[in-house]
């Protein structure tokens, strides 16, 4: 039979080791560090798409040779020596967690050089005015930070590189949306992969540290603000199931699309990607630039600013304007520059959300764009409790919790006749690649999960 928990012994023990809390101090250290390197992420990512906002509007013809020089530059520098930077930063994580991988060649996916080298390269992206968010590569830059613990820990430590790349990963979405909730369910249904994994003490632990970090410095704010959502009764629902069936549709073919250019493919276009990649930034970074400047510079940096300004009532993105965003994001993701599609995703799905409510005159524009924001990302991700988490915590859209839901389970099953999850592709991709073999690795259906012991603080 089971004894119960002696507690005076559970103490003694507790309070013998130095070692143990030695180690207890060393994570949450890095926990703190890598909620500081997120923080100062996010202002240098404030700063750089400011630098390049003011370009725009004093010289706006400018960008034109601005852009390909600077997107020619970043792919430059992320070939030469930072390869593993490249990207959003969550398939690396993923890849640095797939049981394929050797444990010694984790370093080419997710490292504390590749941590800075991340950072400073999605910034310089962002000066650039390239399609990209900050949010995906915040995941490979806490990563890095909590991995590069392990080498301080005692060689008794129960904690593994498993469980700091998990609880890194964790902590840099809570940390960058300002959503803890996202952060426990992005470990459990993306990083893990099973949904039976409960959140262990040191997930927790990482998200809590890291998020009182950064609402230290911007406060506890919501990341849009708060939404103001009318009652919504039975005629929202054709308007709310027209968005969730395009933002289903649209992220499926993007998450294919991204899928297929990004993973080598067969075609003219990306062999001469692959032969002549600088000449290709260049003409990408080209058609960015012109994207730009024909939609007044709404299809520039991530689009948060955009999303604000409609959950307001204040700015439009119609659907020409949807359009050429999804088509930026993907000319910046497949030139090959470190930068993540989070941010750009939430764009255009409230993009998709603000056109569906100015067809129909319903009056219900702040909720349509929530559910569009909320339906593309969980239809390109495909991890759609994550996605209604994050779109949730980020509009403080508690009234619409159901909805949300609902949008994104639906469009993330459409996306599923369209495409496989567009980060567990790359994440095989990068795999094989790292270990030489010819086609994308598998993992299995069932990979082995660590210990429960190994992903708790000591």
């Amino acid at each position: 039979m089971n004894r119960e928990p002696d507690f005076l012994e559970n103490l003694r023990a507790e309070l013998s080791s130095g070692r143990l809390w030695l180690d207890r101090a060393i994570v949450l250290a890095y926990a703190v560090a890598a909620g500081l390197f997120v923080v100062g992420f996010t202002l240098a990512s404030d700063r750089a798409f400011g630098l390049f906002h003011r370009l725009h509007q004093a010289q706006p013809w400018a960008v034109l040779l601005w852009t390909p020089a600077l997107t020619v530059a970043i792919v430059w520098a992320t070939r030469r020596w930072f390869p593993g930077a490249a990207g959003s930063g969550i398939p690396q994580v993923k890849a640095a967690l797939h049981p394929a991988l050797p444990p010694e060649r984790r370093g080419r996916l997710v490292s504390l050089r590749l941590t800075v080298a991340k950072i400073g390269l999605a910034v310089v992206g962002l000066a650039a005015g390239l399609s990209i968010g900050r949010e995906g590569p915040s995941v490979q830059v806490a990563a890095g930070v909590m991995q590069h613990a392990r080498r301080w820990l005692s060689p008794a430590s129960t904690i593994d590189a498993r469980a700091l790349l998990v609880a890194g990963g964790a902590a840099g979405i809570a940390a960058a949306f300002n959503a803890p909730l996202a952060g426990v369910v992005f470990a459990i249904e993306e990083l893990y992969g099973r949904l039976e994994t409960r959140a262990s003490g040191l997930i927790i632990t990482a998200i809590v540290l890291a998020g009182l970090v950064a609402v230290s410095m911007f406060g506890n704010l919501s990341y849009f603000g708060v939404i103001r959502v009318p009652h919504l009764g039975w005629s929202a629902l054709g308007p709310g199931l027209a968005v969730t069936l395009a933002s289903g549709v649209a992220g499926g073919l993007f998450s294919r699309l991204l899928a297929a250019s990004l993973t080598g493919a067969p075609g003219r276009l990306n062999q001469a990607r692959a032969r002549w990649p600088l000449r290709f930034a260049a003409v990408g970074g080209l058609l960015i630039a012109v994207i730009g400047l024909v939609t007044g510079g709404a299809t520039f940096g991530a689009g948060s600013e955009t999303v604000k300004g409609m959950l307001a009532g204040h700015e439009e993105l119609s659907p020409l304007y949807t359009l050429l965003k999804f088509i930026a994001t993907w000319l910046t993701a497949w030139c090959g520059v470190p930068g993540g599609i989070f941010a750009p995703a939430l764009t255009i799905g409230a993009g998709i959300g603000n056109s569906i409510s100015q067809l129909t005159g319903t009056g219900l524009g702040p909720a349509l764009i929530a559910l569009g924001m909320a339906g593309f990302l969980a239809a390109v991700t495909q991890t759609p409790l994550t996605a209604f988490i994050i779109v949730m915590e980020m509009v403080d859209g508690h009234s619409m919790v159901l909805s949300l839901m609902a949008s994104a389970m639906l469009a993330s099953l459409v996306s599923r006749m369209i495409s496989r999850p567009l980060y567990e592709s790359l994440a095989e991709y990068m795999v094989a690649a790292a270990i030489g073999s010819p086609s994308p690795v598998v993992a299995p259906s069932e990979s082995p999960q660590p210990p429960a012991e190994t992903a708790r603080v000591p």
